[in-house]
This record gives C-alpha cells, sequence and structure tokens, in this order.
C-alpha cells in the first residue's frame, strides 16, 4: 500500500468511527425516549432493559454504517480542501480517481462486512429482540395497547382503544371484535374500562363500564341481539402473563427476522403457490371454452341462434358456469395475495444486499461533496450527508412500495436508489474532474 493510500484511508477512520457511533447513540436516546415511561418502575429488570436496547441497536447498525461512510467521505475531502492539500495533490498529477481508489475499496469491503451483519447478526438480534417485547408484554399488559390501532393482547380478541393510561391500567372509547365463537361473531364498546391482573396474578381482567354488545350469527346473519351494560369484566386466565423470559420457540415471522437464504426459500413457497393458482386459472379458462362450445352452435351470432338449438343443456351448463366463475374469482384473489408474497419477500431479500452495499455508492457521492464544499468539520458533513441518506432512503421505501405493489419487479425497485446514487456520484466526478483536476495520472 502506498503512502498516499494509507494517508487518505488514516483521514476517513476518525470521522467514520466518530460518525457511526454518533448515529448509533442518537437511534438508541431516540428508542429509549420513545418508550422510557413504559419500561421504568414496570416490574422489568435494568439487565432486560440493557438487552432489549442491544437488541434494538442491531438494526441501527443497518442504518448507521452507510450514513456513517457518507458522513466520514465529506468530512475528509472537505479537510483536504480546506488544508490545500486537495491542490497539492492536483499540482503533483494526482487525479480525483486515484484518491478515490483507496476509500472505493474500503466502502467495497465494508458492504461485505454490513452485508454479512445484516444476513447473519440482525435477524436473529430482531427475533430476540421482538420474543423480549412479548416477553414484556405479559408483564404489564397495557405496554401491548396501542392508541388508534387494533392490539391482539388476548387471543381471539382486537382489542382498539382511543386513551390508554399505563401508569392506572385505564382504558377508553373502547371496541372489541370478539371472533372466539364460531356461530357468533361480536362487537363490544364501552366508554371507558380498566386492564389489571387479578389479587393472586392467575387471572388477566378487562373491566368495562357504560357499552353495549352487538352479536351476530355466523354464517348466514339470520340472528342478531343487542345489550346494553353498566359494567361487564371478562375474565382471562393469566397463563403466559407476567414478566418472565421465554423459551425462544416461537417461530420467525416477517422479513426482518429472517436471513436472505430463508426469505429465498419462504418467497419459492409462495411462488408455487402462485404458480398453482395459475394452472388452475387457466385449466377453468379451457372448462370456459368447453362449456360454452356445447350450447353454442359454430356460426351462431345472435341470441335466439345461441339459445334455441341448445335449450335443453344450455340451463346445465348455466349453473356450472356459475361455479367455474367463483372458482376463477377465489383463484384470481389467491394469486394476487400469493404474489405479493413473493414480492414482499423479495423486496426484503434485495433490501438486505442494496442497503449494505450503499457504503460503496456513497462513497461516489462524498468525495466530490466534499470537494465542493471546500469546509471540513462535522456539520456541514452531517448536512450534507442527512440531504442525500434521506433523499436514498425516500427512494428506498418508495421503490419498496411499488415492489410489493408489483408496479416494478422487486430487485429494480429495490436497487433503484442505490442506482441513483451510483449515477449522481458519477455525474459529479466526472464533471469535477474536467472543472479542477487537469490530469489522467
Amino acid at each position: 500500500m502506498k503512502l498516499i493510500d494509507r494517508y487518505i484511508l488514516k483521514a476517513h477512520v476518525g470521522p467514520f468511527f466518530f460518525a457511526f457511533l454518533t448515529i448509533i447513540f442518537v437511534l438508541i436516546l431516540q428508542f429509549f425516549a420513545s418508550f422510557a415511561d413504559r419500561f421504568i418502575g414496570r416490574g422489568i429488570g435494568f439487565g432486560a432493559l440493557v438487552e432489549l436496547i442491544a437488541l434494538q441497536s442491531a438494526w441501527m447498525v443497518g442504518l448507521a454504517a452507510p450514513m456513517a461512510v457518507l458522513i466520514a467521505v465529506v468530512m475528509a475531502f472537505g479537510a483536504l480542501t480546506t488544508t490545500s492539500e486537495m491542490t497539492v495533490f492536483r499540482a503533483s498529477g494526482v487525479s480525483l480517481y486515484r484518491l478515490m481508489i483507496p476509500i472505493l475499496l474500503a466502502g467495497l469491503v465494508l458492504s461485505f462486512f454490513v452485508e454479512r451483519f445484516n444476513n447473519v447478526v440482525q435477524p436473529l438480534a430482531n427475533y430476540q429482540a421482538r420474543s423480549l417485547m412479548d416477553d414484556i408484554v405479559k408483564a404489564k399488559p397495557n405496554f401491548g395497547i396501542t392508541e388508534n390501532a387494533f392490539s391482539p393482547l388476548v387471543d381471539g380478541y382486537s382489542i382498539l382503544v382511543r386513551k390508554s393510561d399505563e401508569r392506572t391500567g385505564g382504558i377508553g372509547d373502547i371496541i372489541i371484535y370478539d371472533s372466539t365463537r364460531p356461530d357468533f361473531r361480536s362487537v363490544i364498546t364501552a366508554e371507558e374500562g380498566r386492564i389489571s391482573f387479578s389479587d393472586d396474578g392467575g387471572y388477566l381482567l378487562l373491566t368495562l363500564r357504560n357499552g353495549e354488545i352487538h352479536e351476530v350469527q355466523q354464517p348466514d346473519y339470520r340472528l342478531y341481539r343487542k345489550m346494553s351494560f353498566q359494567q361487564h369484566r371478562y375474565v382471562f386466565e393469566s397463563t403466559g402473563f407476567g414478566f418472565s423470559r421465554s423459551d425462544d420457540r416461537r417461530n420467525r415471522a416477517g422479513g426482518k427476522e429472517l436471513s436472505a437464504k430463508e426469505l429465498l426459500l419462504v418467497a419459492g413457497e409462495y411462488q408455487r403457490k402462485v404458480d398453482d393458482s395459475e394452472k388452475h386459472i387457466g385449466m377453468s379458462l379451457e372448462m370456459f371454452e368447453q362449456a360454452l362450445s356445447v350450447v353454442t352452435p359454430a356460426g351462431a351470432v345472435s341470441y335466439p341462434q345461441l339459445k334455441s338449438p341448445n335449450a335443453a343443456a344450455a340451463s346445465a351448463v348455466a349453473g356450472y358456469l356459475d361455479r367455474q366463475i367463483t372458482v376463477l374469482q377465489s383463484e384470481l384473489k389467491n394469486r394476487d395475495v400469493n404474489q405479493g408474497m413473493v414480492n414482499r419477500f423479495m423486496a426484503e431479500y434485495h433490501k438486505k444486499y442494496a442497503l449494505a452495499f450503499a457504503c460503496f455508492f456513497f462513497v461516489l457521492v462524498g468525495a466530490p461533496l466534499g470537494i465542493l464544499a471546500r469546509r471540513g468539520g462535522f456539520g456541514i458533513g452531517a448536512i450534507l450527508s442527512l440531504f442525500f441518506f434521506v433523499l436514498y432512503w425516500i427512494l428506498m421505501i418508495a421503490g419498496e412500495k411499488m415492489a410489493v405493489r408489483g408496479v416494478l419487479e422487486p430487485w429494480a425497485a429495490i436497487w433503484m436508489a442505490d442506482a441513483v446514487m451510483a449515477a449522481i456520484g458519477l455525474t459529479l466526478v466526472i464533471s469535477l474532474t474536467g472543472a479542477v483536476f487537469n490530469s489522467n495520472r
């Protein structure tokens, strides 16, 4: 390694670690500030809180590393420009391309490390964090209640509350969907209520006040009844509640808890379901043609010609076609749902790689930005980096939405953000080299 390479890399090491640790600290502080009032004084041990924060920091690494690279490159090249070292390099015939080689290689190496982290460490950490959060919810039921959102606190019940006081256990403006009985569906509304444990801790109590119960018979909806109450209480066994560590037997769910290999396996299963639906749809269409040929004489062009020669068969075929239409609609719905799951898991698969290799592409953006800024320091580096990282994240989110909805192929939608950053970086490098550097060495 040449002296110039070591010098360039050394200029980036300090800013990178400073930016990386600062970003991690800010994200952890934001997470803790959002949940501190729910954790403190709730019977959750300090060790469990530290473990939860450590596990939650795993997903933060995937975000902090690319942004830290961008900040470090902007700061380092800005400092080189401010101290006139860039002028010395230019006068010595050293091009910007030559100066970027060591950090491009370093960015590529870092991308591989981040990719391994995203595929090995992060899924396991997300799984453990989710399990620990579930254990905390069991210890404090109100922790599992989110205002203005349905919460599956108890199996078979979906609970929506508009107001929640975690200190007192009080809740207000309540809607509960009860699906525990196969022959009835119930909707319970109440003005206020309270969630608590019994004195012996053996039961979870849900006390409701000033409400109504609406019940509808399933599946024919023939019976409906409405009951009003001033106070109504639900009693559930508290098995599973109370803070204790689970045995880690919960199945992994969602793309964030799966590695790239596991995502491909899950997406493959859904793709097979899509293929099966496509086959059934094709068979249904063939049956349509065969059924229509029974009642449609050759050369018929009008309704009387279609009806009169095969009037007896038409009635039977019409019923058959109605059933086939129902089957076809069901298969089309299944195909769309399964295709959406394929797109979702494949988007998560490509996201693990695209976000990791953003470390490499941000080098292309950061180097010319640092020279153009002409000022070193964390402030200007953070501002410019934040702007481009927000742009990158907007493109990533938009790409993920387009992938899930089938607007673009998952690989194209997710890698779009990296492609845009690469295009911007190359444009800046080429234009800056032509305007400032005049050497090809």
